[in-house]
């Protein structure tokens, strides 16, 4: 049986996880606007993650007899200065997640619920590879400063993205 305590972080997080998913279907539909298919593309791919992060957690809390409540979700942002400052949004929010994981996990080390512990190390572990590819990518756009050709370049990049 799962305690309360745990129960509630983990149901918070199932929340965090589907904005996460309502984030990147927003910035999915900016570069729509914008005409970045690629990088609509690769947002789409990421915000379908997403809902299955929140999905492993709600599976996880349901398997241990716990209950989900699931609460409204915030507006997530709609417009952003440059597709650059998007991905670089991106990143922040992958460290933010990553600090949540590492609260949960913590929680569930100081309650030694061990089920819990090893739920989570696949999101630790996920989250790393977040961080890496939102950081890789940041990165490129700074490469590539103010050039249409390479932004095409990199959406078009963006685009090859195949689901996991």
């Amino acid at each position: 049986m799962i305690s309360r305590k745990m129960e509630a972080a983990l149901n918070e997080q199932i929340n965090a996880e589907l904005y996460s998913s309502y984030l990147y279907l927003s910035m999915a539909a900016y570069f729509e606007s914008k005409s970045l298919d690629g990088m609509a593309k690769w947002m789409g791919i990421q915000a379908d993650e997403e809902r299955e992060h929140a999905m492993r957690i709600y599976k996880h809390l349901v398997d241990r007899g716990g209950r989900v409540t699931l609460k409204e979700i915030a507006a997530p942002p709609a417009e952003w200065k440059s597709p650059q400052a998007v991905f670089e949004a991106v990143l922040e929010h992958e460290k933010k997640v990553t600090g949540m994981i590492h609260k949960l996990a913590d929680l569930a080390a100081s309650e030694k619920d061990h089920a819990a512990s090893s739920m989570l190390k696949w999101f630790i572990d996920e989250q790393v590879e977040e961080e890496a590819t939102a950081a890789r990518i940041v990165e490129h756009f700074r490469m590539l400063g103010d050039s249409r050709g390479g932004l095409l370049m990199l959406d078009r990049e963006l685009g090859e993205r195949g689901e996991k």
